[in-house]
Order: C-alpha cells, then sequence, then structure tokens
C-alpha cells in the first residue's frame, strides 16, 4: 500500500512570517522617537539638533517597518532601515564607551540586537520580500488572451 504525501511549500510562509517579525520591532520602536525623553537622551549621547533628528529617525523606522511588514518595495524598505540602523546603533548603543559595568553590558546587549537587525534588514535588501508579498503580487504578469479575428 502506497502512502501519499502532500508537499507544501513552506519557505514561502517562513519569510512571510521572518519579514513580519522584522518589521514589527521597527513599528513599534518608531513611535518612542517621538517623545521628549527619547530626544533628550539623544541629545545626552551627542546626537547633533535631537529634535530634528530623532523623529526623523522614527519616520525612517516606521517607513522601512511598514515597506517589509507588507511587502511592498521591500528592498527599498530594507535600505531605510539599514539607513536607520547604522547611525543609531553606532552613536546610541555605544557600548564601548562605558565605564559602568552594567550600562556595559545593556549597551553590548543592545548593539547585538541592532547587528542582528541589520543583519535581516541585509537579507531582505538582498533577496526582496519573497512570494507572499505586495511586491511578487503586482509582478506577476497580466493574462493577456490571444484575440483570433474571424475573416467573413
Amino acid at each position: 500500500m502506497q502512502q501519499s504525501r502532500i508537499r507544501v511549500d513552506s519557505t514561502r510562509y517562513f519569510a512571510l512570517a521572518a519579514r513580519q517579525l522584522l518589521s514589527m520591532i521597527f513599528i513599534i520602536a518608531s513611535a518612542g522617537h517621538f517623545t521628549p525623553g527619547t530626544i533628550a537622551l539623544a541629545a545626552q549621547h551627542g546626537v547633533p539638533i535631537p529634535g530634528l533628528l530623532v523623529p526623523a529617525s522614527g519616520l525612517i523606522a516606521l517607513a522601512g517597518g511598514l515597506s517589509i511588514l507588507f511587502g511592498y518595495r521591500a528592498k527599498f524598505g530594507a535600505g531605510l532601515l539599514v539607513l536607520f540602523l547604522v547611525p543609531v546603533t553606532l552613536t546610541m548603543h555605544n557600548f564601548w564607551a562605558m565605564s559602568d559595568p552594567i550600562a556595559f553590558q545593556i549597551q553590548l546587549t543592545l548593539f547585538m540586537r541592532n547587528v542582528l537587525l541589520l543583519c535581516g534588514a541585509l537579507l531582505v535588501a538582498h533577496f526582496g520580500a519573497g512570494p507572499l508579498s505586495l511586491d511578487a503580487f503586482l509582478a506577476e504578469p497580466v493574462v493577456e488572451l490571444d484575440v483570433v479575428s474571424v475573416t467573413s
């Protein structure tokens, strides 16, 4: 007796789930970039014109996160996240400048988290959003019908 097997290509679902999970941290965290506390913290870290740059970075993170969430122009959205992550990671999570061991460990952990997020963004920037995305849906060719002319 032969057993039938149904093969499901789960890779596309993994790509969708990974994209959604990656995007959520940026979407959720972007709201904090508009608070006075975050702007003051950035000023303490030496960010120039934090009243402008911190909210701008929040908009960049939100736009990149939404782009990846929906898979619409995901490579561009991932580029926005790279643009966001590199300066934020180096400026705000400079663990090497911490003299307090607890602050050192916290900033090292946050730095490494951002490095992992950067890896995810770079993967999306290279491979795109995957088959379950608006990018894939919009790239599908429109079905063309052959019109046969009937002559009498």
